[in-house]
């Protein structure tokens, strides 16, 4: 009995799709849902209705699955948390070496949703810049040292309590081995010794998925971070297009591009290009895009002239071109803009002028980033199908607005287990994703009416590295020990009597509110 109890509740955690709102009606002293939740095949699902616990679904799903393992035994016949290793059937797709390139797929049978991530890893944009990736990080160019499952965290994590609202989502992590920012479309050839064909192996996933249940799905959400993060705002409309094409115009895209939101800054001190880490960023990508053959969307590339299609490579010049809606996640103080932009932080502190270029990056980022989801005004076609119409209104809708930016130094965070920690104003970034899934939600059914209290443009105003008290913490490079707020400033050569003059506050109060 009590194991028929433990697989009811856990078949019943598989289908229920987290934070949802479901309309209901009575047949005497049962709830029922309405006729519109049948499914298509003539039975019924009988979903949660949240509403009541909407404002602490994190304790929520934790109590739900500690109820299921208490009634049963369920650790001696645990869920397969891993996921599991496919290469492509279509072998003419390949990693940079001409192995055949593939993906990682966990199934969670009953959900309609699904979780497709691009992994980063930078890029290399010459033969002797990619032969000396080869040699050291072969694993991003080469499937042959893949293992056959993998195990994964944050938002792709099938727990409730590290993922709360996409941990029953069918889970695909697509292996990075183009080195080519997922844009290139160039097999190898006796001229080439490297394929690169970052976009091509997206479509071929999402082509194979089809035939795995991806075919009856309502959400594909494209995610990645870093280098997966720009491949994110690359693609994204490709897919969308794609699944329109062959006919699946009712799976709705979208897209979570996470650290992949670049500037195309000048560095704060010049050197010679010689690399991906000691070139200008538009030198880097000029010379990539030319070497990957890289591919952009038609309407990012139709506003710059011949030869300038590396401008569609940075966010806040491809974003406004996108149909597909995208939530970015970008630190303000992102290390691998400063990486790319000469600014070392380890070793001795930093001088004045190094400080104000850190300060006004976080000004920059801030700017580009206030008008996400605003739609500049280009050419559209007359019909644009419904997986598409998001964000192309004559008013643009608030669902368009989704960033999360918190001002802290760091690199990714959808990935890692400490991404439910971070908060802007309050707002954590699942809460803020899943209030962006709700706005969606109600987008399609016509409401324009934004949601009260769930908020989704988020972005701290504080204009220091760490102000914000819920950053990841800071490693001293040297000794491995965590630095608090206030002495990794001092680390940075921050003048507390200066900064407490240009704040109008005395020395001591400007430390007590960086230490709380």
């Amino acid at each position: 009995m009590a194991g028929g109890i433990c697989v009811t509740l856990l078949l019943l955690l598989s289908v229920i799709p987290a934070g949802s709102r479901k309309s209901w009606r009575r047949r005497g002293q049962q709830l029922v849902p309405s006729s519109r939740e049948r499914t298509e095949g003539g039975g019924e699902s009988f979903p949660l209705d949240f509403t009541a616990v909407e404002g602490n679904m994190d304790n929520f799903m934790t109590q739900i699955k500690n109820l299921a393992q208490s009634l049963y035994p369920c650790s001696a016949q645990r869920l397969d948390e891993e996921m599991k290793l496919h290469l492509l059937s279509n072998h003419s797709i390949t990693c940079n070496d001409g192995s055949p390139a593939g993906y990682y797929l966990k199934e969670s049978k009953g959900s309609r949703r699904w979780l497709v991530f691009l992994e980063g890893g930078w890029y290399c944009i010459s033969r002797e810049n990619c032969d000396l990736r080869y040699d050291t990080m072969r694993r991003l160019m080469s499937s042959k040292g893949w293992p056959p499952t993998k195990k994964a965290s944050g938002i792709m994590s099938t727990q409730p309590e590290e993922n709360p609202h996409w941990w029953n989502a069918n889970m695909v992590f697509i292996p990075y081995c183009s080195s080519d920012v997922w844009s290139g479309a160039s097999p190898k050839s006796d001229k080439s010794d490297y394929a690169f064909m970052g976009s091509l192996i997206i479509q071929e996933v999402v082509k194979e998925l089809l035939g795995k249940g991806l075919d009856t799905a309502k959400v594909l959400l494209l995610a990645g971070s870093s280098a997966g993060g720009t491949g994110v705002l690359l693609n994204v409309d490709l897919v969308a297009e794609q699944l329109e094409e062959l006919g699946y115009t009712g799976i709705q895209v979208r897209g979570l591009s996470d650290s992949g939101w670049f500037l195309d800054n000048q560095q704060y001190r010049r050197t010679d290009c010689t690399d991906i880490i000691t070139c200008a960023p538009t030198e880097a990508i000029q010379r990539g895009i030319r070497y990957w053959n890289g591919v952009v969307p038609e309407r990012c590339k139709q506003q710059f002239k011949e030869g300038e299609e590396w401008n569609c490579f940075f966010g806040y010049k491809i974003y406004p071109t996108l149909r597909s809606p995208v939530f970015v996640v970008q630190w303000l103080f992102d290390e691998a803009q400063l990486t790319v932009d000469n600014v070392h932080l380890s070793g001795q502190p930093v001088q004045e002028n190094q400080w104000n270029y850190i300060q006004n990056l976080g000004r920059e980022l801030r700017s580009t980033l206030k008008d996400v989801g605003y739609i500049s005004q280009m050419r559209l076609p007359s019909l644009v199908s419904t997986a598409l119409v998001f964000c192309i209104t004559d008013h643009v809708l608030p669902s368009c607005r989704a960033s999360f930016a918190p001002a802290c130094l760091s690199h990714e965070v959808i990935t890692r287990n400490h991404w439910t920690e971070v908060q802007v104003r309050g707002t954590s970034l699942p809460r803020a994703l899943h209030c962006w899934d709700r706005s969606l939600q109600e987008t399609n059914k016509n409401s324009k009416t934004p949601l009260k209290g769930c908020p989704f443009h988020l972005m701290d105003s504080c204009p220091w590295p760490q102000c914000n008290p819920t950053c990841p913490s800071i490693r001293d490079h040297f000794t491995g020990q965590e630095m608090s707020v206030v002495q990794f400033l001092m680390h940075l050569g921050f003048d507390v009597q200066k900064m407490a003059s240009q704040q109008g506050m005395e020395p001591s109060k400007l430390l007590g509110v960086l230490s709380s």
